[in-house]
């Protein structure tokens, strides 16, 4: 206490720091303590100790990268295996602390490699296009709706990652044919069809 009083608490720690060779944050952390609590001992934590370690979460983690679309039972084996059975509500809190979230996969269509080489093309020649011709441009396509839900694990803004998307054909089967249009100005109305789909 003697040696930091009226002194520079900076000069201080490096000091300490090099004395004894370590971190100048850990001499920094144990000041404070003392500081706070009158003591330099290792305090008692709150609340009980994660059940899954931190190598246990890096697993997890790995595995989630790996397949997206892995489910939380899944996981729950996988962490079985390892060596360490968890609850659902366990894998789910480590996977949101490295900052993984369960949301509802996005629907796109499904292209090969030439059709999305095909796809650049088309944009950047029509980019050089004036502005004028680009907001005349009605886009549309049709597709079937499915009635059903995939879950990815992901990261905020990465909803349009390929791995994070469920691939989707023109014609593979669903309960609903729909067609939909969109420019400059906005998106068109989603329209149901009835029947069969043609040109007209």
């Amino acid at each position: 206490t003697e040696l930091w009083q009226g002194t520079d608490l900076a000069n201080v720690t490096k000091t300490i720091s090099a004395a004894l060779k370590v971190p100048k944050s850990t001499v920094a952390s144990i000041i404070l303590k003392w500081k706070t609590f009158g003591t330099t001992r290792t305090l008692p934590r709150a609340g009980r100790p994660a059940k899954l370690s931190y190598r246990g979460r890096r697993a997890l983690v790995k595995e989630v990268k790996k397949n997206p679309k892995i489910t939380v039972p899944e996981l729950q084996r996988c962490s079985r295996e390892m060596g360490k059975s968890c609850r659902k509500s366990t894998i789910t809190a480590a996977l949101h602390q490295s900052g993984l979230y369960g949301r509802v996969a996005r629907w796109k269509p499904l292209l090969s490699a030439r059709h999305m080489k095909a796809c650049m093309e088309f944009a950047k020649k029509h980019l050089k296009d004036s502005k004028m011709v680009r907001n005349k441009i009605l886009w549309s396509d049709e597709t079937f709706g499915l009635n059903s839900k995939r879950y990815v694990w992901r990261k905020p803004g990465t909803a349009h990652h390929l791995s994070n998307t469920v691939p989707t054909v023109k014609h593979g089967g669903g309960s609903i044919m729909l067609w939909g249009c969109f420019s400059a100005a906005g998106t068109g109305r989603l329209v149901a069809i009835e029947g069969k789909m043609n040109a007209a």
